[in-house]
């Protein structure tokens, strides 16, 4: 299988599924059960993606270490504010859920 470019598949679902940004609200996802994948980039802060690595893994959810800065997945993303976390709810038509594996 061919490698799937994670920037486009992230950016990919963020227009045609459900995502949600933010370390509080991708918490509450893993907790409720919504979130199929979880992204978290390399500056967001220590103790966040530790928790929230932990809750994806009692709640068996994959998470991908995104490989670049906050500022950076929120460009990728189309929004003007750094994102240090977010949740794919829904795939949409992007293979985002391919790119952890």
């Amino acid at each position: 299988m061919a490698k799937v470019d994670s920037a486009k598949e992230i950016r990919r679902s963020v227009d045609t599924g459900k995502v949600i940004f933010g370390t509080k609200e991708t918490e509450q996802s893993i907790k409720n059960g919504s979130a199929k994948l979880i992204i978290i980039t390399n500056n967001a802060p220590r103790l966040s993606k530790e928790k929230l690595a932990s809750f994806a893994e009692m709640a068996k959810i994959m998470v991908f270490d995104f490989a670049g800065t906050g500022l950076e997945l929120g460009s990728i993303c189309g929004k003007p504010f750094t994102v240090s976390a977010m949740a794919i709810l829904d795939p949409g038509k992007s293979k985002v859920l391919e790119i952890s594996k």
